[in-house]
């Protein structure tokens, strides 16, 4: 089974450790989305995606990394065209973790 877990991931601290480490224990594969990827710094989000994506990828183990992989989620105005666009992003998926 497959799994999303979607966040900003600003920065990627210990908690969001634990989520990846708790969804991966429920899924084969787990998708993360990283999400307000096409804004450009600002205070409440200082860090681009590539570099929260490094964050990521340099705070797991290869275990972790073999059964993770990492999109970059646009923030879009409308809710229901963000889902769908998720859909174009992250492939199929079974269940999502959120907070």
């Amino acid at each position: 089974m497959d799994g999303l877990l979607i966040g900003r991931f600003q920065p990627f601290h210990l908690g969001h450790l634990e989520a990846l480490q708790f969804a991966l224990s429920k899924v084969d594969n787990l998708w993360v989305g990283l999400g307000s990827s096409n804004l450009p710094s600002q205070k409440n989000n200082p860090f681009s995606a590539d570099q929260r994506k490094e964050m990521i990828l340099s705070s797991i183990d290869d275990s972790m990394k073999k059964r993770i992989s990492i999109y970059f989620i646009p923030d879009l105005d409308n809710h229901i065209k963000w889902i769908e666009k998720i859909d174009t992003i992250v492939p199929q998926f079974e269940i999502i973790f959120s907070n």
